[in-house]
């Protein structure tokens, strides 16, 4: 199971980790350049030392007000630019969550996000995460 950390000191926010629900979905897009020649033949070539663009659909259905204020507020701080740890299911990973479940350990950035009022006691928050290569 996913999780993310909302690690961030003296914002208010304490420190907890944060499961998305299970219907994380992963995309990958390579970025590949090409040149097309006459009678349709197509040179291809991967652009660039990372060219694979993942990006993480995940959403956190029927939350807490305040988990779910919490949640907004990060990516809020965050602002799509300042990059945190986002662990996704990965069976054949080493790395384990608080929960002891096989995850993979990536820098990603929220590029959107919306919330959704459910009820006057749940919100539904959805995002979109897109892996990015920092120290």
């Amino acid at each position: 199971m996913a999780t993310i950390g909302l690690q961030i000191s003296g914002t208010g926010i304490t420190t907890q980790y944060v499961t998305p629900d299970k219907s994380l979905s992963r995309q990958v897009k390579p970025n590949v350049q090409t040149a097309d020649f006459g009678d349709g033949y197509q040179q291809r070539i991967s652009y660039g030392l990372n060219s694979l663009a993942e990006t993480f659909s995940v959403s956190f259905a029927n939350r807490a007000k305040d988990e779910a204020d919490d949640i907004t507020k990060f990516f809020e701080l965050k602002k799509g630019v300042t990059a945190f740890t986002f662990g996704y299911p990965d069976e054949n990973a080493s790395t384990t969550d608080s929960s002891g479940n096989k995850v993979t350990e990536i820098k990603v950035v929220c590029d959107n996000w919306s919330t959704t009022f459910v009820s006057t006691e749940a919100y539904s928050i959805t995002a979109s995460f897109r892996k990015v290569y920092e120290p």
